[in-house]
């Protein structure tokens, strides 16, 4: 695994202010601290923000979303703690909008929507009546050697939403060992990319979208 100083050096900074910090997520690094102490994003900015400071303390960053490991994209810390309140708030209000780009199994020709209800269960999201309603919007792209991109507006936000639901509907994301049954596990990245979001900047209430693009072999066909 490379070290920290690499991905300092290649950080993708999209936006920032005394507010916030938006930047590109990086794949194959955690969005947050789990059991296997790997590194992640959170420690990743707070080294950034020490060193561009000058910060001797404690630095204070809101992680306000997180992106499963092998994703990629735009991802939104709150440099303080009345940000990460305002938008949190926002968040619950769905005032703040995300956009995937996917890469499927498979030819997808219509664009639609899938509606399901999805209890986490066993570190997996399965369809169930007793589950949360999930609820996403799709637009297809283009359909090339057996493989479908679509862009995804996310309804609600729930545990692996994209990847049970395209799974669900006999579409599953290219690497998806983990919904695509016969797929090895494997730590490649995922068909799956957080393009845009929206959001009401936490202070002055401005609108503000930021937008990353993917790269890699994954993506070399979309058009």
């Amino acid at each position: 695994m490379k070290n920290i100083e690499y991905y300092l050096q290649n950080l993708n900074i999209i936006y920032e202010d005394n507010h916030l910090l938006v930047v590109e997520m990086f794949i194959n690094v955690l969005s947050q601290k789990d059991n296997t102490g790997d590194l992640d994003m959170t420690d990743i900015i707070k080294l950034y923000i020490k060193r561009k400071y000058n910060k001797l303390g404690n630095v204070y960053l809101g992680l306000l979303h997180r992106l499963d490991r092998r994703v990629g994209g735009v991802m939104v810390f709150a440099k303080t703690s009345k940000a990460a309140k305002r938008l949190s708030a926002d968040i619950r209000a769905r005032q703040f909008a995300k956009t995937y780009l996917a890469c499927l199994y498979g030819n997808l020709v219509e664009d639609g929507s899938i509606d399901i209800k999805l209890l986490k269960q066993n570190q997996k999201a399965i369809v169930s009546p007793k589950g949360k309603k999930a609820l996403l919007h799709y637009q297809v792209i283009n359909n090339i050697n057996n493989k479908t991109y679509v862009k995804i507006d996310l309804i609600t936000g729930r545990y692996n939403q994209i990847r049970a639901s395209f799974a669900h509907i006999g579409y599953p994301l290219i690497n998806d060992h983990k919904y695509h049954q016969g797929i090895k596990p494997n730590r490649d990245a995922l068909g799956l990319y957080c393009y845009r979001i929206k959001l009401n900047h936490p202070v002055t209430k401005e609108k503000l979208t930021f937008t990353s693009y993917p790269k890699g072999e994954i993506w070399e066909d979309m058009k």
